[in-house]
C-alpha cells in the first residue's frame, strides 16, 4: 500500500523531485530496485481486498433503499454546513 503524504517526513521539492523519477524509471538513481510494496504480504489476502474494494461502493448504493440513502445524504449536509 503507497504510504500516505502525511506520513512523509521530508516535503523538500528536490526529495519529492527524485521520488518521482525513482519511480518513473522503476530503480533507484544507484541502480538499485525499488523496495516492493507488497513484500511479506498474503498474495491471496492482497486479491481479496484488491476484490472487496473494488465492489464494495457499488454493491453498497445498490443495497441502500432511497430513504436511507437521503438520511445519510442529510447527516451529511448537517455535518458539513451546520445547522
Amino acid at each position: 500500500m503507497p504510504r500516505r503524504s502525511s506520513t512523509v517526513k521530508d516535503h523538500d521539492f528536490t526529495t519529492v523531485a527524485l521520488r518521482v523519477v525513482e519511480q518513473a524509471i522503476g530503480e533507484k538513481m544507484d541502480g538499485e530496485p525499488l523496495p516492493d510494496p507488497n513484500a511479506g504480504k498474503n498474495p491471496a489476502a492482497v486479491a481479496l481486498g484488491k476484490l472487496g474494494g473494488v465492489k464494495g461502493g457499488k454493491a453498497r448504493a445498490a443495497a441502500l433503499t432511497p430513504e436511507r440513502r437521503t438520511e445519510i445524504a442529510k447527516r451529511a449536509a448537517t455535518k458539513r454546513w451546520g445547522g
